[in-house]
């Protein structure tokens, strides 16, 4: 499990200022696959079963969630990416997420996911 990010610290910190309903929900989902995506980066990197395992997981999880329909898509899609797991992947994932969060949970949300992919692209 990785420590909390910069990206991820505003995430949490918009989850705190967001009321109960989609949004929140939206940011915690948001949250949680940044994480993922993030944790690709790690060095040494953690097993491959063991992402896949996170991935399945986070489906799971997001599948009882409300969130808004075009969060939802671009989250499936980015965990189909994340199926098989490889440290390139991590900037693209989350760079795909931008537009969408834009949308349903504002412009901080996309900002911080930007920054987040960019410095994923400097890493990977």
């Amino acid at each position: 499990m990785s420590l909390l990010t910069p990206s991820g610290a505003v995430i949490v910190k918009l989850m705190g200022e967001a009321q109960r309903g989609p949004r929140r929900e939206g940011l915690f989902a948001l949250w949680l696959t940044l994480r993922l995506a993030e944790d690709l980066l790690l060095l040494p990197p953690q097993p491959e079963r063991s992402v896949k395992r996170r991935v399945v997981a986070l489906e799971k999880r997001l599948s009882s969630m409300s969130l808004p329909g075009t969060l939802r898509r671009a989250l499936v899609a980015a965990l189909a990416s994340l199926g098989e797991p490889s440290r390139g992947q991590a900037a693209a994932v989350l760079h795909q997420l931008v537009v969408p969060a834009k949308e349903a949970l504002g412009a901080e949300a996309a900002e911080t996911l930007t920054r987040a992919a960019r410095a994923a692209a400097q890493r990977g």
